[in-house]
């Protein structure tokens, strides 16, 4: 019986959601060269695909935070599947801004959020953990406190779980970069010779280098 960390891989390789080119790198928008490209915004043209991954969010949330009193998406990935899933358990819902509004109330969480209240914050890729962090900030620095995040997906740099726990926040995710190497060697879409190179990119992403042996 596969494990749902698996069972959420399975599904964004197979709408490639994740693509995987170790032998062609994809460079992203900071600059790093990445063997792996993350879209989960793919999974809301999926209704079936988006249904599981609402109902596996808000299941993760009632198990672990079964006093919330509001959901907090992060912009802009994650406010439709946040919507989502606080519609589905019935609390309100509001979203983070990167940056303030830069005209009128020039706010950073959008939605009406009371202080004082325990959050969840859902996100839908943790990579290096700094606009994620960043969500969280704003909304300690409302008043409010955070319960935890509940995201899609993580590359699991250590950068990132370090900085989550720097921040004493609990992240729970769907799947992770590990699930998505062990269902893509069994689907071939990689082969064994592939996996060294992937998993060496995790260890040091910044300073990756493709053509290095």
């Amino acid at each position: 019986m596969k494990t749902l960390e698996r069972l959420v891989a399975e599904r964004l390789l197979k709408i490639k959601a994740v693509k995987l080119q170790p032998a062609n790198p994809f460079t992203w928008a900071s600059g790093w060269k990445s063997p792996i490209y993350n879209d989960n915004r793919k999974t809301l043209s999926y209704p079936e695909i988006r249904s599981f991954i609402k109902l596996e969010l808000a299941r993760t949330i009632s198990e672990k935070y079964e006093n919330a009193d509001a959901i907090a998406g992060v912009a802009t990935g994650a406010i439709a599947q946040g919507a989502l899933v606080a519609d589905l358990l019935g609390l309100p819902f509001v979203y983070i801004r990167s940056t303030p509004k830069d005209h009128g109330l020039e706010n950073l969480i959008e939605g009406e959020l009371k202080p004082g209240s325990k959050v969840v914050i859902v996100e839908d890729l943790v990579s290096t953990g700094g606009s994620s962090l960043k969500a969280v900030q704003a909304v300690r620095n409302f008043g409010c406190d955070v319960a935890g995040m509940v995201a899609i997906f993580t590359y699991g740099f250590p950068v990132a779980v370090e900085a989550f726990k720097e921040a004493k926040v609990t992240l729970t995710t769907l799947s992770n970069y590990d699930a998505v190497l062990e269902e893509a060697l069994r689907t071939d879409y990689i082969d064994e010779s592939e996996i060294a190179v992937l998993q060496k990119w995790r260890k040091d992403p910044a300073n990756w280098n493709p053509e290095a042996k």
